[in-house]
């Protein structure tokens, strides 16, 4: 069943701009249009006010559009602008989350500036909330415990009969990384990408 339009304000691209410093940024993700269809993406700039996707199916203006982006997470918006090769959409989101996507942006900016290396080992923590949600090769969804945790990687216990195989690509909670080494326990998970130390439980977790 399609989704039903919401009607919310946007602001035109320019006033939206002047709102939000926009910032050129490299992240994948997929994205969902009214009528449920679903397509693979990349952003190329985001503020906490909109982004610019390169998209094969650009969708309608004014309509809604419901994103699921690396990093960042789950984003909801209408289509503001069509371009060549994408669209350039609003972001609703409340005044909490823009500051989180704000302070997503600032340390995405930085890593580029810094040109941080993305095998770069960090001090691992044990989660508040171990419990997670692990999605495996085959699409099954199973519940797993986070071990520890890091902005890079993960250990993670597993029934043995469920553990992937080394160099399977699985997703932990909303963040995808690939199988390095089994452990007595589970398996070891290194992130694709780098995480923001201040959300990487929240993306592993929801804690």
């Amino acid at each position: 069943m399609a989704m039903p339009l919401v009607k919310s304000p946007v602001l035109p691209l320019a006033q939206e701009r002047r709102r939000y410093q926009r910032v050129k940024v490299n992240l994948l993700g997929r994205y969902m249009l009214s009528d449920r269809r679903e397509y693979p993406c990349q952003v190329v700039d985001m503020s906490p006010g909109g982004m610019a996707l390169v998209a094969p199916v650009p969708g309608a203006l004014g309509e809604r559009v419901i994103a699921y982006i690396d990093h960042v997470g789950r984003l909801e918006g209408t289509i503001a602008r069509t371009l060549d090769n994408g669209f350039a959409m609003t972001i609703g989101a409340t005044q909490r989350k823009r500051e989180k996507l704000a302070a997503q942006l600032t340390w995405l900016a930085n890593r580029h500036i810094l040109n941080l290396p993305e095998d770069r080992r960090h001090g691992r923590f044990v989660p508040r909330n171990p419990s997670a949600r692990l999605l495996l090769p085959s699409g099954r969804t199973v519940a797993c415990r986070v071990i520890d945790l890091s902005q890079s990687g993960a250990a993670i216990a597993i029934a043995p009969e469920l553990c992937p195989p080394v160099g399977a690509v699985v997703t932990i909670g909303k963040t995808p990384g690939r199988v390095v080494r089994h452990i007595d326990e589970g398996f070891a998970v290194e992130f694709s990408r780098l995480q923001h130390p201040d959300f990487v439980e929240e993306n592993v977790t929801g804690g």
